[in-house]
């Protein structure tokens, strides 16, 4: 509390009418920057500087626990892992991919693997044991040809690389989107696996400076501004604004309730209800603080809609 800027915000957090939890932990490291994960995408430690490996659960060690298959596709990541292990090999107590991408331009492309972006390299029960990290963290290559090959994980994450990635001043949003179309020509090309298919899009976090929706006060760490997400499915209400107040913890309560998973702590965002809402305003939540599971996104009692994606 006693840091800048910290007692005002869980001062307004506790002002609120209904019950918002600083969720903020005594003694506790909370990182507010971008910071490397204690582990090389090769599973070795990252060395000092990095956030240490953390024992926190994952949405994948709760799928693990229920032998639910998945995998995190990470653009560039087999570049990336030559490159770590060449770092290794250079300097064990302080590998550097970018040094090892100078010996080594033929792998040069895996510096534009976002190792920040990837929630489970941060973890040990993943990236401390060669066979679940090996199972589980794959490439986009890998990605487009377990749909071609029927061998998509039930849970999947796809994540383009840096120069992919939208992201302003390092890449552009056309990029991105074609990122996008081309694991949707993917499945388009794969019907039986598309009929059972949902496609989440989303962006990272935040939408801009300013935004004149309805914006939810979590906790300490949010919400913030808006940002775009495409829920694609047979069985989605297509072509329609999906009302329901969600965030990024919202696909975490999808994977938890299609099949039938706990939530990760009694701390996590996936604790918090679905949301109440007045049919006159649906926007806004009266049971706040509340995040959909986005099940309300979707249809299961009608017949499917089989068209294009892009249509």
């Amino acid at each position: 509390m006693t840091q800048p800027g910290v007692q005002p915000i869980v001062d307004y957090i506790n002002s609120l009418p209904y019950p918002a939890e600083p969720n903020c932990q005594e003694d506790a490291y909370y990182m507010l920057d971008n910071t490397n994960p204690g582990f090389l995408p090769n599973g070795a430690l990252s060395g000092t500087g990095n956030v240490p490996p953390s024992s926190v659960r994952t949405i994948g060690d709760a799928l693990i626990e229920k032998n639910i298959s998945w995998a995190y596709f990470g653009g560039a990541y087999n570049d990336a892992v030559i490159l770590s292990n060449e770092a290794v090999a250079a300097n064990p107590t302080s590998p550097n991919l970018s040094t090892a991408a100078l010996a080594d331009p033929a792998h040069a492309l895996g510096t534009a693997y976002c190792q920040i972006c990837n929630p489970f390299q941060y973890a040990t029960s993943i990236m401390s044991n060669t066979a679940v990290r090996t199972a589980h963290i794959k490439d986009t290559s890998d990605l487009i040809a377990d749909i071609k090959n029927n061998t998509l994980p039930s849970v999947s994450y796809g994540k383009p690389d840096g120069l992919l990635d939208g992201h302003p001043s390092s890449s552009k949003y056309d990029l991105f989107e074609s990122y996008v179309l081309n694991v949707l020509d993917a499945l388009e090309a794969n019907p039986a696996l598309k009929a059972t298919t949902a496609v989440f899009v989303t962006v990272d976090e935040a939408g801009g400076y300013w935004d004149s929706g309805y914006v939810q006060p979590l906790d300490f760490f949010g919400d913030g501004p808006r940002i775009p997400l495409l829920v694609l499915s047979p069985y989605s209400t297509g072509g329609k604004i999906h009302h329901g107040y969600s965030d990024h913890a919202s696909i975490v309560k999808f994977i938890e309730r299609n099949w039938e998973l706990q939530p990760l702590t009694d701390r996590s965002r996936d604790n918090l209800p679905n949301p109440v809402v007045k049919e006159k305003n649906p926007y806004v939540p009266t049971n706040s603080p509340a995040i959909s599971d986005l099940f309300d996104a979707f249809n299961f009692s009608e017949e499917p809609v089989n068209q294009p994606y892009v249509e």
